[in-house]
């Protein structure tokens, strides 16, 4: 028991020791006299993703623009992901070296919502507005009616549609209603083009988890119970593999994933006619995939049948303001100014091409201004048109574990390697959960 004590205390130690010793970059008014000096309130913000620094940095900037009276000094760390979680948990748990603002990923938020929370409840800012946002996107990072995070993003789901393959298939999109249609559209496009119409990440979990969550399911069911291997994934995992191996218009995704390299060469030499994929996906079309400029239609996910919503809000970073923080109004204010606030929102989608959670910018002209590389269409159109119809996932403890599971197993076991069937892939992942709720 001492020795365990011990390595806890000497943890905690070098943790408040890296910190304190760590170098930070600062964004903020020049320090100038003494007095001025004292009104300038310091706040700290751990990320993991150099985009979302570069943003902060420039709203820390527009901030002290904006707000002469309550300046601040924005220090910033970014670490690698499992790293900066471990350390936020390890600070919030022994109460010392948390900083003032956090980004936390959607797959870790739950961990930092078990027993005595030490993030700061965010109703009273996110209250006010909350009519102008998708709600579910605040649901994820709640408890018991309580808002903790803020979230950059909807990552609406969508299907992103080659128009060159698609028209030598002599297919309209817009009649793609239901995945049936998406089926036999599939059809046509092998036959006139000799590409598929799709690949499946086969490590990673897309589009299987928006597939479900239109459909009602999920991994875990509100209540952080198990429902991985319920009928509705069963369904619709057959229905993957059956475009696969049975109508032949799907592939398991070259390099596995959506982040592959492999995977932006392939879709780059127009090898797939669509690919199904939350609206954040549009910058690696932007980045990776040059050729496709000018090609690329986004439209609104088939529906399996009549009730089912259109799309579904996929991946997020919930931030928030800790409990151990000093200025914890002044961070929150900071926080709505970054996230919430109209201005923000716009910027959101010009620097980081995310789709805001605040849909009433989403008419907007900066955001309804026609896109090059999407067919000069307005995209955000797509959007207004189903903002009621995005559903995000239940999130819980088991949420990470679930995803853990789907990547590394169920997918690839599945649809690649065929060692089993979906129902048995689904069976094993989910007794595999059920054993760790225990």
């Amino acid at each position: 028991m001492k020795k365990a004590l011990c390595t806890a205390v000497a943890s905690v130690f070098l943790l408040t020791s890296l910190l304190s010793g760590c170098s930070s970059d600062e964004t903020g008014p020049s320090k100038g006299d003494a007095a001025n000096a004292k009104s300038v309130v310091k706040l700290s913000l751990w990320t993991f993703q150099d985009l979302h620094k570069k943003y902060y940095e420039k709203t820390a900037e527009l901030w002290n623009k904006n707000n002469p009276d309550q300046p601040i000094e924005l220090s910033i760390d970014t670490y690698p992901n499992a790293e900066m979680h471990n350390k936020l948990l390890i600070a919030l748990q022994s109460g010392v070296g948390a900083p003032d603002i956090a980004d936390i990923n959607i797959n870790f938020f739950q961990n930092f919502l078990k027993g005595d929370i030490q993030l700061v409840e965010l109703n009273k800012v996110i209250e006010p507005e909350k009519d102008k946002f998708i709600q579910s996107r605040f649901d994820i990072y709640s408890k018991g009616g309580k808002y903790y995070g803020i979230d950059f993003h909807v990552g609406a789901t969508v299907v992103y549609y080659n128009k060159d393959l698609m028209d030598k298939a002599g297919v309209n999109v817009d009649n793609i209603k239901t995945w049936d249609d998406y089926t036999e559209a599939g059809k046509k496009v092998v036959a006139a083009t000799g590409k598929v119409m799709t690949a499946f990440e086969v490590t990673g979990q897309r589009p299987f988890w928006p597939m479900i969550v239109q459909r009602g399911s999920d991994y875990l069911d509100k209540d952080g119970n198990v429902t991985l291997d319920n009928a509705i994934n069963m369904k619709t995992l057959q229905a993957m593999k059956d475009m696969i191996y049975k109508d032949k218009i799907a592939v398991p995704m070259p390099g596995g994933n959506t982040g592959a390299e492999e995977f932006f060469t392939y879709m780059n030499k127009g090898e797939a006619a669509s690919l199904i994929m939350p609206m954040w996906y549009m910058s690696r079309f932007l980045e990776y995939m040059p050729d496709l400029k000018g090609k690329i239609l986004v439209r609104p996910m088939p529906v399996w049948e009549k009730g089912d919503v259109r799309s579904a809000g996929m991946g997020g970073t919930g931030t928030a303001v800790t409990k151990q923080s000093k200025n914890q109004d002044i961070a929150m204010k900071f926080l709505a100014y970054a996230k919430l606030s109209k201005e923000s929102n716009i910027r959101i989608w010009q620097e980081l091409k995310f789709d805001p959670i605040r849909w009433d910018v989403w008419s907007d002209p900066e955001l309804q201004k026609p896109d090059p590389y999407f067919n000069n269409e307005k995209i955000f159109n797509v959007l207004l048109d189903m903002k009621e119809e995005i559903k995000s996932p239940n999130m819980s403890e088991l949420s990470s574990a679930s995803q853990d599971l789907v990547n590394s197993n169920v997918m690839f076991k599945s649809l690649k390697d065929q060692s089993q069937t979906p129902e048995q892939a689904l069976k094993t992942a989910a007794d595999e959960l059920r054993k760790q709720k225990k």
